[in-house]
């Protein structure tokens, strides 16, 4: 079948009518399609799709993977936050209010609301402290969404032991268990860091090799929170007296510090594969 939304459910079905099934990378079927989109065209072109022998299956995710998909789903509530706090940020500042652009500020409408000095419509009043309730609803979402993913990872032995791996904490540890599956159908450790687009993208021709920047493919938001993690090792990189440490130590010396958080984020992909597929957590005296 195609990968989509509904794929995944109706692929737990069919095994357990015994069946094998495979999901194709929807990218994969799309050359196939030939003319106007309808179901027989669709079959036709899965059927193109499965005969190749380099095209790229998804592996179909369990219940447990679903749940922890639903969780990151749910972090999506960052943005109405978001959204609202900068709402709240433009309509004060037409009337001169400047309020520092972080979350901390909201602190403070109350007591700007409450201050005659602002001078400022019951109307606007009244519709800001809606928006400030508002915020403070979706923070609690937030925080609860937090509490039930670090629940969930830290009663997960593949959860716990992805926590033991610098830079990954329980965010970036849920996202892995619901996009990743079943590590084993990665051949190795670099087929999957390519597969979040930790690698560098190649442009070579004849006997000249050309390495660029990485190339970009997979899950947008699965790469960006490696990228981060590498980023929160970076930080205190000189407290660590690891192997990793001195590796990441030496390539600071050489290359540009977000170089490096790249660099960095494929090697914890890899070793993400190695915890996932060979069993056992990280090991700080491992060779990096």
């Amino acid at each position: 079948m195609e990968s989509c939304g509904g794929s995944h459910w109706l692929a737990r079905k069919l095994r357990s009518f015994g069946h094998q099934v495979k999901l194709i990378a929807p990218q994969h079927v799309k050359p196939y399609v030939r003319g106007n989109k309808n179901d027989y065209i669709d079959a036709e072109a899965i059927c193109e799709a499965a005969s190749r022998p380099r095209t790229h299956y998804v592996p179909s995710r369990t219940v447990s993977n679903s749940f922890y998909r639903r969780n990151i789903v749910s972090r999506s509530l960052n943005r109405p936050e978001d959204s609202t706090i900068n709402r709240i940020h433009g309509f004060l500042l037409e009337f001169g209010i400047e309020l520092p652009a972080t979350k901390a500020a909201m602190n403070q409408i109350h007591q700007i609301l409450d201050d005659p000095a602002a001078d400022l419509p019951q109307q606007l009043k009244d519709f800001i402290e809606h928006l400030a309730e508002e915020t403070k609803r979706l923070t609690d979402e937030i925080k609860a969404v937090d509490r039930t993913i670090k629940e969930q990872v830290g009663a997960d032995d593949a959860g716990t032991r992805l926590m033991s791996i610098p830079g990954i904490g329980p965010i970036i540890a849920s996202a892995l268990l619901a996009d990743i599956g079943d590590a084993s159908n990665f051949r190795s450790a670099r087929d999957f860091a390519a597969s979040l687009g930790l690698v560098p993208r190649q442009y070579s021709t004849g006997d000249q090799t050309v390495l660029l920047n990485i190339s970009k493919r997979g899950d947008k938001y699965l790469r960006k929170l490696m990228v981060q993690g590498s980023r929160a090792v970076l930080v205190r990189i000189d407290k660590r007296n690891d192997a990793l440490g001195s590796w990441c130590r030496d390539l600071l010396t050489r290359k540009h510090p977000n170089k490096v958080a790249c660099a960095l984020a494929n090697k914890l992909a890899r070793i993400v594969w190695a915890v996932l597929v060979h069993g056992g957590s990280y090991n700080t005296q491992s060779r990096a």
